[in-house]
């Protein structure tokens, strides 16, 4: 997972998480767009990963937008994750070009505190950009959630996975 270089750089993942979710809930947040890059056979880190955000976001008065592909959010999943059921909306079945365009809608708003979107493959410059854009103007967090294909996991780290900080820069 990755948060990208072209809003609020961060020197950790975890503060930048925190601190992302403590200026939210308080209403002083810009906007952020991260990259969660995951393998399929493990979906518990993901969770573990981005839940205590998620919990934390729920706590605003803003909407949060899941952009699935094709499967539909459990209600008992979304409960016993400590996700406020009366404040997930969900689109399912919605093709990669729909899914940025719709997240670009949905930040743009300012109606939701995150937007998640699944895209099959990376964000193109130009598309991550219109997407920050969107975060910044309506103080809103997207993460784009995209699975690794499985012949990469043999081959070791992958070729355009990058973490950006002010640390290395």
């Amino acid at each position: 997972m990755y948060t990208s270089g072209y809003a609020n750089r961060s020197t950790s993942l975890s503060s930048t998480a925190g601190n992302v979710a403590q200026k939210s809930v308080g209403s002083v947040s810009t906007g952020l767009i991260s990259e969660v890059v995951y393998r399929e056979d493990q979906p518990l880190l993901t969770q573990l990963l981005l839940l205590p955000l998620l919990q934390q976001l729920g706590q605003q008065s803003r909407w949060q937008l899941w952009l699935t592909p094709q499967q539909k959010l459990s209600r008992e999943w979304v409960q016993s994750a400590g996700l406020p059921l009366t404040k997930v909306m969900q689109i399912n079945q919605l093709s990669p070009c729909d899914t940025v365009e719709s997240m670009i809608r949905a930040l743009r708003t300012g109606n939701y505190s995150v937007v998640i979107g699944w895209l099959p493959d990376e964000l193109t410059e130009e598309e991550h950009f219109r997407l920050t854009e969107a975060a910044e103007e309506g103080n809103a967090i997207g993460f784009i959630m995209r699975p690794v294909h499985p012949d990469s996991y043999r081959r070791g780290q992958l070729s355009g996975l990058k973490i950006h900080s002010n640390l290395y820069h």
